[in-house]
């Protein structure tokens, strides 16, 4: 199961649930074992899981409200969870898989997957990389010819296409809807991060009380 798109999800949560348990324990087999999750080499077209969290501008409340612990969405709110599904079927040739994820009243989280592809795959071959350290094995001058390929098959254009299609869609109900300019990511690196991160996002409603997003803490 290469980071295929799963045919499930969990209606509670918007989350994905076929198989990603079992491709996670067999792709974490040491493969990720980085120094840091901002690594100057990483290129974020390569296989890997990645958490990401796109928060809207201010943080004002767009997406809905949290009652007894439960995300009640809006109009916005339903765009913001239609775009991320969307995401997966718009882009079968990178290969992503979906994780769990959920919509937030200002914020969203998730959990994507970008599988072997031929854009990573044919790069990962012309620069020489170690597939079990994710690290390049080229030098330094061919490196600089051939940096990280196209961008247009990275994680930072998933999220930009996925914030333009909730923007364009938003903006039809509420003209003022903005997103912060920037997202959080974060490289999964191991099956125990994935299942914690996955745990928080699965919380996150629950927790909203506490939550570092809310700007109304209790």
């Amino acid at each position: 199961m290469r980071g295929k798109r799963t045919n499930s999800s969990d209606a509670i949560h918007c989350i994905s649930t076929d198989n990603i348990t079992i491709y996670m324990n067999n792709k974490f087999q040491n493969k990720y074992r980085i120094s840091s999750a901002r690594l100057q080499n990483w290129n974020y077209g390569w296989n890997g899981f990645y958490f990401v969290t796109v928060c809207t501008k201010n943080r004002e409340f767009y997406f809905g409200d949290i009652s007894d612990g439960r995300m009640e969405l809006s109009e916005i709110g339903e765009i913001v969870k239609m775009e991320w599904l969307k995401t997966f079927e718009m882009r079968p040739d990178m290969n992503l898989g979906m994780g769990k994820f959920v919509v937030m009243p200002n914020h969203f989280h998730g959990i994507i997957s970008i599988g072997d592809n031929r854009y990573n795959t044919e790069r990962d071959t012309q620069r020489g990389r170690d597939a079990m350290h994710c690290v390049s094995t080229t030098t330094a001058e061919n490196e600089t010819k051939n940096k990280f390929g196209p961008q247009s098959k990275k994680l930072a254009s998933i999220i930009r296409g996925f914030k333009i299609g909730v923007t364009k869609n938003a903006r039809i109900i509420n003209t003022n809807f903005a997103w912060q300019s920037r997202f959080h990511d974060h490289i999964i690196r191991n099956d125990q991060s994935y299942q914690n991160i996955s745990e928080y996002i699965i919380n996150n409603p629950l927790k909203w009380k506490e939550d570092k997003f809310n700007p109304i803490k209790h």
